[in-house]
């Protein structure tokens, strides 16, 4: 699967450990020109990479979605982890991981919202 990690998610610690697993992950905080792009542009670089993004923001990002959707603009997948300190990676790794093994095509991923919590 093609993901964008936004920047407070962990490019070496998460996304090495989906690299591993065969993901082709981007991370915002491995690449010094995308740091403080506003969270509206981080979406659609991830939609116009076709990549499912993985996000913290909780707070912004279910408004964005909603004026998205409103908008009938697509994107290629957001995961929202909620409730997961972002040093708990291995916690986050695992959860990203069973929900693209629940939804194994990228395709269907397609203006998706997902939550990654503890449960």
């Amino acid at each position: 699967m093609r993901l964008l990690l936004d920047a407070h998610v962990s490019g070496r610690r998460v996304g090495d450990a989906l690299r591993v697993r065969g993901h082709d992950v981007r991370a915002l905080d491995e690449e010094r020109q995308l740091e403080g792009l506003p969270d509206d542009e981080v979406l659609a670089l991830a939609a116009v990479e076709q990549r499912i993004l993985v996000t913290h923001n909780v707070v912004h990002f279910p408004a964005i979605l909603r004026r998205w959707a409103e908008g009938n603009r697509p994107h290629a997948g957001v995961i929202l982890v909620y409730g997961i300190d972002h040093s708990e990676f291995d916690l986050i790794v695992r959860g990203v991981q069973r929900l693209l093994e629940r939804c194994p095509s990228q395709e269907a991923w397609l203006d998706v919202p997902a939550i990654l919590n503890r449960t």
